[in-house]
């Protein structure tokens, strides 16, 4: 029957040999998918990454002791719809044309879960979606729902299950409720089927509000400003009070006007939302908000031991898009430092992945969709741009990409960052500020990983830079990228021009 056949693999597509196991050991693919999606997590805040001293993460730390760490996992759109529907499609943001997080969702687009639906798959969908901005209904693909409009909230929400928008219970967390939803409806699955879970959480996006059991966890700890925080060694903006500023800082001259004029504004640490908050709460506010979201993991990987599935469930963690924390004087995503393109991307399936492996290979969000596909043994479509991962994360050596491209279009309701094109190797980065008269970006991210010296004028560079410009629009050429995707634009919501038309 079809909806069995993911049940039964060739034996060339069961047998999976770890790296430095002997020949006789095989590992199974799992069958079962669970995927948690996180909001606004940026890839170093992980406590095992030993970046953020004090950090707790058990749930995240035993995915990566007991799992894979992909540590080198980008976003090719770093901005919160863009990158969803391109984990959904395995397609690049200027191919599903989910350039914004206002405009509704093309009618052609196909999400990966309709193919594992039609191959006999129970699918559920728990969380953000956002996709359209105020729209939460059910989308095809998936057999249960339970959803919210745009960004929802953090205490007390209203969800869309199945059709019908229910109120939550006063004092009740989303977080909690949207872990809560997803167990429930795993306990009352039909257990003669394989099942596929995309609980996508809210957190941690900004504004950040944290669980009351976590609120003030981090009051006391300590925050160490990055380097490229402060743009010049006179900057009066160096007075934070409880900041406690580097000793040296960069007089770096050739870093865009743009990022320039953006510290001191929505998305600047000058002016964080209008001034309504001060760094070090914002950023003790996210790590206290993101507690919950490892308590989810932790809760789900519980219920999969619990159950005796661990054999053949995989269980995913990725963030949608990274964010800034003061680096370059921003407080957002949207743009093409490590900070937002970078996420935390985590795989636990002790049925196939051995123990603390680290892919050290570039993986995109792009790249979930084929992954998951080929796990339930079902053949990649040929729309999608994407590429399965699944013999990476056993030690296989596969030909594989040595760079990213990266692609963020203009919003009118966030109109301090322009629209910007990204090259990314695994020394070099380019960054082409599109529409806007200033300088272009080049780093050599190996010797200058906080990205704090543009060498666009360096001369003993110049042919590197212009291989890689020449690679990214030769990528923007042959995907169909050349166009930039234009929407109906929603109501002026920008502080300046609120309420105008």
């Amino acid at each position: 029957m079809k909806n069995r056949h993911c049940l039964f693999f060739s034996i060339g597509f069961l047998l999976c040999l770890t790296a430095g196991q002997a020949q006789s050991t095989a590992r199974t693919r799992p069958i079962n998918i669970i995927f948690i999606l996180a909001d606004d997590h940026r890839y170093d805040a992980m406590g095992f990454m030993n970046k953020i001293k004090g950090l707790q993460t058990p749930g995240m730390d035993r995915m990566a002791r007991e799992g894979a760490h992909l540590a080198n996992a980008f976003v090719s759109t770093a901005l919160c719809s863009p990158s969803r529907a391109s984990i959904l499609t395995g397609q690049y943001a200027h191919t599903h044309t989910v350039v914004d997080n206002e405009a509704a969702l093309p009618a052609n687009l196909t999400f990966f879960p309709q193919y594992l639906q039609k191959s006999g798959y129970q699918t559920a969908f728990l969380g953000k979606w956002h996709m359209g901005n105020t729209d939460d209904k059910p989308q095809p693909g998936f057999d249960h729902w339970v959803s919210f409009q745009g960004q929802g909230v953090y205490y007390n929400p209203t969800f869309n299950i199945n059709g019908q928008r229910v109120k939550q219970p006063e004092d009740s967390y989303t977080t909690d409720l949207l872990t809560d939803n997803a167990i429930n409806w795993l306990n009352q699955r039909n257990k003669q089927k394989p099942f596929f879970v995309y609980l996508s959480h809210k957190g941690v996006h900004a504004e950040f509000k944290p669980a009351r059991r976590h609120a003030g966890r981090y009051a006391n700890l300590p925050i160490v400003c990055p380097p490229s925080m402060y743009l010049t060694a006179t900057d009066s903006s160096k007075v934070y009070g409880e900041v406690t500023a580097p000793a040296t800082t960069v007089n770096y001259k050739d870093i865009p006007q743009w990022v320039r004029r953006q510290r001191y504004s929505w998305h600047g640490v000058d002016y964080m939302y209008h001034g309504d908050i001060r760094f070090n709460d914002f950023y003790r506010n996210y790590l206290e908000t993101l507690l919950a979201v490892d308590e989810s993991i932790q809760r789900v990987l519980d219920w999969v031991k619990e159950q005796g599935l661990e054999q053949n469930t995989m269980v995913v963690y990725m963030g949608d898009n990274g964010f800034s924390f003061g680096e370059h004087g921003l407080i957002d995503k949207r743009h093409a430092y490590e900070e937002s393109m970078r996420v935390p991307l985590l795989c636990w399936a002790p049925g196939f992945v051995k123990a603390g492996s680290v892919v050290q290979q570039i993986i995109m969000n792009i790249d979930i969709a084929p992954t998951f596909l080929e796990m339930a043994g079902i053949a990649k479509p040929a729309n999608m741009q994407g590429s399965s991962f699944a013999d990476l994360l056993c030690g296989k050596q596969i030909p594989w990409r040595d760079r990213v491209f990266y692609e963020y279009y203009w919003e009118a309701s966030f109109p301090q960052t322009p629209t910007v094109f990204a090259i990314r190797t695994n020394q070099y980065k380019y960054i082409y500020n599109h529409g806007v008269w200033d300088i272009n970006e080049l780093y050599d991210l190996q010797k200058d990983p906080y990205e704090m010296n543009n060498l666009i004028r360096d001369t003993s560079l110049r042919k590197t830079g212009q291989q890689l410009k020449k690679e990214l629009f030769q990528w923007l050429e042959t995907t169909n990228g050349l166009q930039i995707p234009l929407k109906q634009p929603p109501g002026r919501i920008d502080h300046q021009f609120r309420n105008t038309y």
